[in-house]
Protein backbone atom coordinates (compact mmCIF):
# COMPACT_ATOMS: atom_id res chain seq x y z
CA UNK A 1 0.00 0.00 0.00
CA UNK A 2 1.24 3.45 -0.91
CA UNK A 3 1.40 6.12 1.77
CA UNK A 4 -0.89 8.34 -0.31
CA UNK A 5 -3.58 5.63 -0.15
CA UNK A 6 -3.99 6.33 3.57
CA UNK A 7 -5.39 9.77 2.77
CA UNK A 8 -9.15 10.40 2.37
CA UNK A 9 -10.43 9.92 -1.18
CA UNK A 10 -10.99 13.43 -2.63
CA UNK A 11 -14.13 13.98 -4.68
CA UNK A 12 -13.96 15.68 -8.07
CA UNK A 13 -15.30 18.85 -6.46
CA UNK A 14 -12.51 18.83 -3.87
CA UNK A 15 -9.90 18.27 -6.58
CA UNK A 16 -11.23 21.22 -8.56
CA UNK A 17 -11.28 23.48 -5.49
CA UNK A 18 -7.65 22.61 -4.74
CA UNK A 19 -6.70 23.20 -8.39
CA UNK A 20 -8.46 26.58 -8.32
CA UNK A 21 -6.50 27.53 -5.19
CA UNK A 22 -3.33 26.57 -7.06
CA UNK A 23 -4.28 29.03 -9.82
CA UNK A 24 -4.99 31.78 -7.29
CA UNK A 25 -1.73 31.21 -5.41
CA UNK A 26 0.36 31.17 -8.59
CA UNK A 27 -1.23 34.42 -9.77
CA UNK A 28 -1.15 35.95 -6.29
CA UNK A 29 2.57 35.52 -5.77
CA UNK A 30 3.27 37.45 -8.97
CA UNK A 31 1.34 40.38 -7.46
CA UNK A 32 3.15 40.16 -4.11
CA UNK A 33 6.42 40.13 -6.06
CA UNK A 34 5.35 43.34 -7.79
CA UNK A 35 4.57 44.89 -4.40
CA UNK A 36 8.09 44.03 -3.28
CA UNK A 37 9.51 45.79 -6.34
CA UNK A 38 7.42 48.98 -6.22
CA UNK A 39 8.08 49.44 -2.49
CA UNK A 40 11.83 49.13 -3.15
CA UNK A 41 11.95 46.12 -0.83
CA UNK A 42 13.69 43.78 -3.25
CA UNK A 43 16.77 43.58 -1.07
CA UNK A 44 14.91 43.77 2.23
CA UNK A 45 16.30 40.29 2.75
CA UNK A 46 19.71 40.69 1.07
CA UNK A 47 20.66 36.99 1.16
CA UNK A 48 19.00 33.79 0.03
CA UNK A 49 17.72 31.35 1.23
CA UNK A 50 18.31 33.14 4.55
CA UNK A 51 17.02 36.67 5.10
CA UNK A 52 20.31 37.72 6.68
CA UNK A 53 23.45 35.63 7.20
CA UNK A 54 22.62 33.17 9.95
CA UNK A 55 18.92 34.10 10.13
CA UNK A 56 15.94 33.02 8.04
CA UNK A 57 13.82 35.80 9.55
CA UNK A 58 14.26 39.60 9.54
CA UNK A 59 16.58 41.06 12.15
CA UNK A 60 17.24 44.69 13.15
CA UNK A 61 19.80 46.14 10.77
CA UNK A 62 20.89 49.76 10.43
CA UNK A 63 21.32 49.57 6.66
CA UNK A 64 17.95 47.94 5.89
CA UNK A 65 14.69 49.46 7.22
CA UNK A 66 12.58 46.86 8.99
CA UNK A 67 9.50 47.50 6.83
CA UNK A 68 11.50 46.65 3.71
CA UNK A 69 12.51 43.41 5.42
CA UNK A 70 8.88 42.72 6.34
CA UNK A 71 7.62 43.20 2.77
CA UNK A 72 10.29 40.97 1.21
CA UNK A 73 9.97 38.34 3.95
CA UNK A 74 6.17 38.28 3.49
CA UNK A 75 6.68 37.54 -0.20
CA UNK A 76 8.98 34.67 0.72
CA UNK A 77 6.33 33.35 3.10
CA UNK A 78 3.76 33.55 0.31
CA UNK A 79 5.93 31.04 -1.52
CA UNK A 80 5.11 28.53 1.22
CA UNK A 81 1.40 28.99 0.47
CA UNK A 82 2.10 28.28 -3.20
CA UNK A 83 4.15 25.23 -2.22
CA UNK A 84 1.41 23.95 0.08
CA UNK A 85 -1.30 24.02 -2.59
CA UNK A 86 1.11 22.65 -5.21
CA UNK A 87 1.88 19.66 -2.98
CA UNK A 88 -1.79 19.26 -2.04
CA UNK A 89 -2.96 19.01 -5.64
CA UNK A 90 -0.37 16.29 -6.32
CA UNK A 91 -1.58 14.28 -3.32
CA UNK A 92 -5.21 14.77 -4.39
CA UNK A 93 -4.81 13.48 -7.95
CA UNK A 94 -2.59 10.61 -6.85
CA UNK A 95 -5.10 9.54 -4.21
CA UNK A 96 -7.94 9.81 -6.73
CA UNK A 97 -5.89 7.71 -9.18
CA UNK A 98 -6.35 10.19 -11.99
CA UNK A 99 -4.99 9.55 -15.48
CA UNK A 100 -1.31 10.11 -16.22
CA UNK A 101 -1.86 13.42 -18.02
CA UNK A 102 -3.46 14.97 -14.92
CA UNK A 103 -0.75 13.60 -12.64
CA UNK A 104 1.97 14.99 -14.92
CA UNK A 105 0.43 18.48 -14.90
CA UNK A 106 0.01 18.28 -11.12
CA UNK A 107 3.70 17.47 -10.65
CA UNK A 108 4.58 20.56 -12.71
CA UNK A 109 3.20 22.69 -9.86
CA UNK A 110 5.75 21.79 -7.15
CA UNK A 111 8.44 21.44 -9.81
CA UNK A 112 7.76 24.94 -11.10
CA UNK A 113 7.63 26.29 -7.55
CA UNK A 114 11.10 24.95 -6.86
CA UNK A 115 12.32 26.53 -10.11
CA UNK A 116 10.76 29.84 -9.09
CA UNK A 117 12.51 29.68 -5.71
CA UNK A 118 15.84 29.16 -7.47
CA UNK A 119 15.13 32.07 -9.85
CA UNK A 120 14.20 34.22 -6.87
CA UNK A 121 17.49 33.37 -5.22
CA UNK A 122 19.41 34.22 -8.38
CA UNK A 123 17.53 37.53 -8.62
CA UNK A 124 18.49 38.49 -5.07
CA UNK A 125 22.10 37.37 -5.41
CA UNK A 126 22.40 39.24 -8.73
CA UNK A 127 21.30 42.46 -7.04
CA UNK A 128 17.94 42.66 -8.85
CA UNK A 129 19.39 42.88 -12.35
CA UNK A 130 16.49 43.79 -14.63
CA UNK A 131 16.74 40.68 -16.79
CA UNK A 132 16.67 38.34 -13.77
CA UNK A 133 13.51 40.10 -12.56
CA UNK A 134 12.03 39.71 -16.05
CA UNK A 135 12.71 35.98 -16.17
CA UNK A 136 11.25 35.59 -12.69
CA UNK A 137 8.00 37.30 -13.74
CA UNK A 138 7.73 35.40 -17.03
CA UNK A 139 8.17 32.11 -15.16
CA UNK A 140 5.28 33.15 -12.90
CA UNK A 141 3.07 33.75 -15.93
CA UNK A 142 4.01 30.32 -17.30
CA UNK A 143 3.00 28.75 -13.99
CA UNK A 144 -0.35 30.56 -14.13
CA UNK A 145 -0.93 29.16 -17.65
CA UNK A 146 -0.05 25.60 -16.61
CA UNK A 147 -2.15 25.76 -13.45
CA UNK A 148 -5.22 26.78 -15.48
CA UNK A 149 -4.65 23.85 -17.83
CA UNK A 150 -4.37 21.57 -14.79
CA UNK A 151 -7.70 22.90 -13.50
CA UNK A 152 -9.33 22.20 -16.87
CA UNK A 153 -7.89 18.70 -17.17
CA UNK A 154 -8.98 17.74 -13.67
CA UNK A 155 -12.56 18.46 -14.71
CA UNK A 156 -12.38 16.08 -17.69
CA UNK A 157 -13.28 12.37 -17.38
CA UNK A 158 -10.39 9.94 -17.24
CA UNK A 159 -12.26 7.30 -19.28
CA UNK A 160 -12.56 9.34 -22.43
CA UNK A 161 -10.93 10.53 -25.61
CA UNK A 162 -9.99 14.01 -26.82
CA UNK A 163 -12.74 15.71 -28.77
CA UNK A 164 -11.94 19.08 -30.45
CA UNK A 165 -14.75 21.64 -30.22
CA UNK A 166 -13.53 23.95 -32.99
CA UNK A 167 -11.75 23.45 -36.33
CA UNK A 168 -7.97 23.10 -36.25
CA UNK A 169 -7.27 26.49 -37.93
CA UNK A 170 -9.06 28.30 -35.11
CA UNK A 171 -7.15 26.33 -32.48
CA UNK A 172 -3.93 27.40 -34.18
CA UNK A 173 -5.17 30.99 -34.17
CA UNK A 174 -5.52 30.62 -30.40
CA UNK A 175 -1.92 29.41 -30.28
CA UNK A 176 -0.90 32.48 -32.27
CA UNK A 177 -2.75 34.69 -29.80
CA UNK A 178 -0.83 32.99 -26.98
CA UNK A 179 2.41 33.80 -28.83
CA UNK A 180 1.27 37.43 -29.08
CA UNK A 181 0.49 37.37 -25.36
CA UNK A 182 3.99 36.07 -24.66
CA UNK A 183 5.53 38.83 -26.78
CA UNK A 184 3.38 41.36 -24.91
CA UNK A 185 4.57 40.06 -21.55
CA UNK A 186 8.20 40.08 -22.65
CA UNK A 187 7.86 43.65 -23.93
CA UNK A 188 6.23 44.59 -20.65
CA UNK A 189 9.21 43.26 -18.67
CA UNK A 190 11.48 45.40 -20.86
CA UNK A 191 9.43 48.46 -19.95
CA UNK A 192 9.77 47.46 -16.30
CA UNK A 193 13.52 47.00 -16.73
CA UNK A 194 13.89 50.55 -17.99
CA UNK A 195 11.26 52.04 -15.68
CA UNK A 196 11.48 53.86 -12.35
CA UNK A 197 10.75 50.90 -10.06
CA UNK A 198 14.06 49.09 -9.72
CA UNK A 199 13.17 47.23 -6.53
CA UNK A 200 15.82 48.92 -4.37
CA UNK A 201 16.82 52.52 -3.70
CA UNK A 202 20.41 52.01 -2.62
CA UNK A 203 22.63 55.00 -3.41
CA UNK A 204 25.92 53.16 -2.94
CA UNK A 205 24.87 50.15 -5.05
CA UNK A 206 22.22 51.32 -7.51
CA UNK A 207 20.36 48.61 -9.40
CA UNK A 208 21.47 48.37 -13.04
CA UNK A 209 18.65 49.27 -15.44
CA UNK A 210 17.93 48.50 -19.08
CA UNK A 211 19.59 51.28 -21.10
CA UNK A 212 16.89 51.78 -23.73
CA UNK A 213 14.68 54.85 -24.01
CA UNK A 214 11.51 53.90 -22.13
CA UNK A 215 9.07 55.68 -24.46
CA UNK A 216 10.25 53.46 -27.33
CA UNK A 217 9.68 50.38 -25.18
CA UNK A 218 6.23 51.59 -24.10
CA UNK A 219 5.17 52.06 -27.72
CA UNK A 220 6.44 48.58 -28.64
CA UNK A 221 4.57 47.11 -25.68
CA UNK A 222 1.38 48.93 -26.69
CA UNK A 223 1.65 47.64 -30.26
CA UNK A 224 1.97 44.10 -28.93
CA UNK A 225 -1.20 44.60 -26.89
CA UNK A 226 -3.06 45.82 -29.98
CA UNK A 227 -1.85 42.81 -31.98
CA UNK A 228 -2.90 40.46 -29.18
CA UNK A 229 -6.36 42.04 -28.97
CA UNK A 230 -6.77 41.98 -32.76
CA UNK A 231 -6.00 38.26 -32.86
CA UNK A 232 -8.51 37.56 -30.08
CA UNK A 233 -11.21 39.56 -31.87
CA UNK A 234 -10.40 37.76 -35.13
CA UNK A 235 -10.71 34.48 -33.28
CA UNK A 236 -14.11 35.61 -32.04
CA UNK A 237 -15.33 36.24 -35.58
CA UNK A 238 -14.02 32.84 -36.62
CA UNK A 239 -15.79 31.10 -33.75
CA UNK A 240 -19.00 32.96 -34.50
CA UNK A 241 -18.82 31.75 -38.11
CA UNK A 242 -18.53 28.07 -37.18
CA UNK A 243 -20.75 28.25 -34.12
CA UNK A 244 -19.37 28.44 -30.60
CA UNK A 245 -20.51 26.93 -27.35
CA UNK A 246 -21.64 29.10 -24.45
CA UNK A 247 -18.43 28.28 -22.58
CA UNK A 248 -16.30 29.51 -25.48
CA UNK A 249 -18.37 32.67 -25.89
CA UNK A 250 -18.10 33.51 -22.20
CA UNK A 251 -14.36 32.88 -22.05
CA UNK A 252 -13.76 34.90 -25.19
CA UNK A 253 -15.71 37.82 -23.71
CA UNK A 254 -13.66 37.62 -20.51
CA UNK A 255 -10.37 37.71 -22.44
CA UNK A 256 -11.43 40.73 -24.50
CA UNK A 257 -12.67 42.58 -21.40
CA UNK A 258 -9.45 41.87 -19.48
CA UNK A 259 -7.19 42.95 -22.35
CA UNK A 260 -9.14 46.20 -22.76
CA UNK A 261 -8.91 46.81 -19.00
CA UNK A 262 -5.17 46.15 -19.10
CA UNK A 263 -4.78 48.59 -21.95
CA UNK A 264 -6.66 51.24 -19.96
CA UNK A 265 -4.47 50.67 -16.89
CA UNK A 266 -1.38 50.94 -19.08
CA UNK A 267 -2.55 54.25 -20.54
CA UNK A 268 -3.28 55.66 -17.09
CA UNK A 269 0.15 54.48 -15.91
CA UNK A 270 1.85 56.26 -18.79
CA UNK A 271 0.16 59.61 -18.17
CA UNK A 272 0.46 59.45 -14.37
CA UNK A 273 4.18 58.56 -14.37
CA UNK A 274 3.79 54.92 -13.29
CA UNK A 275 2.38 55.08 -9.74
CA UNK A 276 3.28 52.09 -7.59
CA UNK A 277 -0.29 50.91 -6.99
CA UNK A 278 -1.03 50.70 -10.71
CA UNK A 279 2.13 48.64 -11.29
CA UNK A 280 0.87 45.96 -8.91
CA UNK A 281 -2.58 46.14 -10.52
CA UNK A 282 -1.02 45.80 -13.98
CA UNK A 283 0.91 42.69 -12.95
CA UNK A 284 -2.28 41.22 -11.51
CA UNK A 285 -4.02 42.03 -14.79
CA UNK A 286 -1.25 40.31 -16.74
CA UNK A 287 -1.79 37.17 -14.66
CA UNK A 288 -5.55 37.43 -15.25
CA UNK A 289 -5.07 37.80 -19.03
CA UNK A 290 -2.73 34.82 -19.04
CA UNK A 291 -5.21 32.70 -17.07
CA UNK A 292 -8.14 33.75 -19.28
CA UNK A 293 -6.25 32.96 -22.49
CA UNK A 294 -5.26 29.57 -21.10
CA UNK A 295 -8.89 28.89 -20.17
CA UNK A 296 -9.98 29.84 -23.70
CA UNK A 297 -7.37 27.51 -25.16
CA UNK A 298 -8.48 24.67 -22.86
CA UNK A 299 -12.10 25.16 -23.95
CA UNK A 300 -11.13 24.53 -27.58
CA UNK A 301 -11.07 20.82 -26.84
CA UNK A 302 -12.73 18.55 -24.37
CA UNK A 303 -12.49 14.95 -23.28
CA UNK A 304 -15.65 12.97 -23.81
CA UNK A 305 -16.41 9.85 -21.84
CA UNK A 306 -16.31 6.67 -23.94
CA UNK A 307 -19.37 5.39 -22.08
CA UNK A 308 -21.30 8.56 -22.85
CA UNK A 309 -20.24 8.38 -26.50
CA UNK A 310 -21.41 4.77 -26.76
CA UNK A 311 -24.80 5.56 -25.21
CA UNK A 312 -25.23 8.51 -27.59
CA UNK A 313 -24.40 6.33 -30.61
CA UNK A 314 -26.85 3.63 -29.52
CA UNK A 315 -29.62 6.19 -29.00
CA UNK A 316 -28.90 7.73 -32.42
CA UNK A 317 -28.97 4.32 -34.14
CA UNK A 318 -32.27 3.37 -32.56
Amino acid sequence: MRLVDLLPLPSLRVQRIIAFLVVLSQAGISVTGAVVRVTSSGLGCPTWPTCFPGSFTPVPHAAVPFWHQAVEFSNRMAAFVVTFFAALVVLAVLRARRRGEVVAYAWLMPGGTVLQAVLGGITVRAGLLWWTVSIHLLASMLMVWLSVLLFAKIGEPDDGIAAPRVPAPLRWLTVLSAVALTATLVAGTFVTGAGPHAGDESVTKPVARLKIEIVTLVHAHAEMVVAYLALIIGLGFGLAAVGMTRALRNRLAVVIALVCAQGLVGIVQYFTHVPAALVAAHVGGAAACTAATAALWAAMRTRESITAQTESQVAHAS
